[in-house]
């Protein structure tokens, strides 16, 4: 066929022969325009980015322009954690790093994959961390998670939907800026970093899509579904770095609603599901190839934890939740905060108006496959999100919730009821988008009663920035590195008292040297709990206990051999170099005081007290 294609334009003259070269007239506009559209759509999407990156440094303004200074009112602690987990994740670029930490709960060490440490985020941001510090980073992740997650979504929206732009943004605000994120944000980065989410769920849609023989004239598309799959393991592999949780929820809902978008579609299903079922398969086996090693550190190498840290029973949404807005909200108020369980937990404070709003788009939609299976997936999720026993305003019913069909599911058991609300934003979402883009192309009021009533349901839950205050000054014992002066490199650092889960301030001096000591105990999670179950940190020494009763309580204790004895156990099985005491400690000279009777005189260096050993 070729040379007989190539013959016939060699032997053509006159105007057959110009016909035969030259392009169709229509070419060349045709192409400009289709240039001209694509450019119009990258600017769009560069607008929508902009807005929604403007939005998030709103949001989070508070830590800004010197992060260094601020930090999170409402959950100060998490935020202490994580970044202590990226100032430890910078190190990879020093070739210093392991699954499991020494530089954390000294002896034992620490088990990264059984805590939230987001890995990922921390190797991929370490220039930036080393480079400012991980409060930026910190700072920097919670404003860039909110806009990458809605920006993601919108992306999403436009390209897998085609849904309008006015559409997918409003859709896409929902996604990114709900409630729940929101709340989220208060210290929990593994929670708000979701923006793979709608990369996942292309890339399901791409597989089913490859894998329906009507999908195209030659069969299935073997190359794009073999594509996808090794971008779902990609994907996956990284989520588990990132925020396992967040991987679990959306694998749970993407499951609900491919069976009833399946039952929906039954002849789709038929044609698609073994080539769908063997992407899903092999993007399952590679991503165990590569995860293999990491999840058998979490759950069976040193200090990893068999469960969550909490029991299903102690984070259920209350049901009456769902109808009342986030404290975090402007139509919010502060004693919204009895129906959850803490200021990061709003995850299902959606209320009434765009609860309302959703359920009339929903009806209006009804016949589209994906609204009944987007509705199905979300009453699924937020019935799970109720726990193992439902609690209405406060109070426990003792009824059984949908729940209780998950407990003592390995992995499953060990989410937070609650935090399966989280799924229920997105699919609200693409109920949104639709029915806005569906009304932007009818004519009459319709046209204009739909976007107007979901931008105004949205702005019923529209957020409030969130809460921050002054950091406390670190000690120039710490920020000015008079600490190396009595730590050996790579040794163990004894603050006075320890931090603990309760109070893991002394982290920050791990975290401003850039964790370039060990400390002892710490706030992490371990198997220190009743039978080598998960715990907030471990068991504290004889002498740290002392020593934090001291800090407590100001009254100086009894010092006598046995504890001069268990003093220099402790020290030697810590394996510390230095004992610290800093000025801004609480009942700093009782303090002192007790370490002079317990060590003998210190060594002052700038504004701490230290002990060698």
């Amino acid at each position: 066929m070729v040379e007989a294609v190539t013959s016939a334009a060699g032997t053509a003259s006159g105007p057959d022969r110009d016909q035969a070269v030259r392009p169709a007239p229509a070419a060349g506009p045709a192409r400009a325009a289709r240039l001209r559209a694509t450019a119009r759509r990258h600017r769009a999407d560069l607008l929508a980015g902009l807005v929604f990156a403007a939005f998030a440094g709103w949001l989070t303004h508070g830590l800004w322009p010197v992060p260094g200074a601020r930090m999170l009112a409402l959950n100060p602690a998490d935020q202490i954690l994580y970044e202590w987990f990226l100032a430890l994740d910078a190190r990879a670029l020093h070739g210093d790093f392991s699954l499991v930490t020494d530089r954390l709960n000294a002896p034992d060490g620490v088990n990264l994959m059984a805590n939230t440490s987001v890995v990922a985020l921390g190797v991929l941001f370490a220039p930036l961390t080393l480079a400012v510090g991980a409060p930026v980073t910190f700072a920097l992740l919670v404003a860039g998670n909110l806009a990458g997650t809605a920006l993601a979504w919108y992306l999403l929206f436009t390209r897998t939907l085609r849904a309008h732009r006015l559409a997918a943004g409003l859709g896409a605000a929902l996604c990114g800026f709900g409630p729940g994120l929101v709340s989220q944000s208060n210290g929990h980065l593994h929670m708000t970093a979701q923006w793979l989410v709608p990369v996942l769920v292309w890339l399901v849609v791409r597989l089913l899509r490859a894998a329906d023989p009507a999908g195209r004239p030659g069969g299935p598309d073997r190359r794009r579904a073999a594509s996808s799959a090794i971008g779902l393991a990609a994907v996956v592999t990284v989520g588990v770095f990132v925020g396992e949780e967040v991987l679990l929820l959306t694998a749970l809902t993407l499951a609900v609603v491919a069976v009833a978008y399946g039952l929906a579609e039954r002849e789709l299903a038929r044609r698609a599901l073994p080539g769908f079922a063997a992407g899903l398969l092999g993007a399952a086996g590679l991503a165990l190839l590569v995860l293999a090693y990491p999840l058998r550190v979490q759950f069976t190498g040193p200090w990893g934890v068999p469960d969550g840290i909490f029991p299903p029973a102690y984070f259920p949404a209350d049901l009456a939740s769902w109808t009342r807005f986030s404290a975090l909200t402007v139509a919010g108020r502060p004693e919204a905060v009895r129906l959850t369980t803490g200021p990061a937990e709003f995850t299902t404070f959606l209320g009434w108006p765009l609860l309302l709003v959703a359920v009339g788009c929903a009806v209006w939609l009804s016949r589209r496959s994906l609204v009944r299976a987007a509705v199905t997936g979300a009453l699924v999720m937020a019935a799970f999100a109720l726990g193992p026993d439902i609690v209405v305003d406060g109070v426990r019913t003792g009824v059984p919730g949908p729940y209780a069909l998950l407990a003592g599911l390995p992995v499953v058991d060990g989410a937070l009821p609650t935090r399966f609300a989280l799924a229920v934003p997105p699919l609200l979402g693409v109920v949104l988008t639709l029915a806005v883009h569906r009304a932007l192309h009818e004519s009459g009021p319709v046209r204009r009663l739909v976007p107007f009533a979901v931008g105004a349901a949205l702005l019923s839950v529209f957020p409030t920035p969130l809460p921050t205050m002054d950091r406390p000054p670190l000690p120039a014992f710490v920020a000015d590195g008079h600490w190396r002066q009595c730590v050996r490199p790579g040794g163990v650092l004894v603050p006075v008292p320890t931090a603990t889960p309760t109070d893991p301030g002394p982290m920050r001096w791990a975290t401003a040297a850039g964790v370039a000591f060990g400390m002892p105990e710490g706030f992490f999670i371990g198997p220190y709990g009743p039978g080598g179950s998960a715990a907030f940190g471990t068991w504290q020494r004889p002498t740290s206990a002392l020593l934090a009763d001291v800090a407590r309580r100001g009254v100086r204790p009894e010092i006598g051999d046995r504890e001069r004895r268990a003093a220099l156990r402790d020290v030697s099985f810590w394996g510390a170099s230095c004992v610290a005491l800093t000025d801004d400690a609480p009942h700093a000279e009782l303090l002192r005081g007790t370490l002079v009777e317990l060590f003998g005189p210190g060594v002052r260096l700038a504004d701490a007290w230290t002990w060698r050993f």
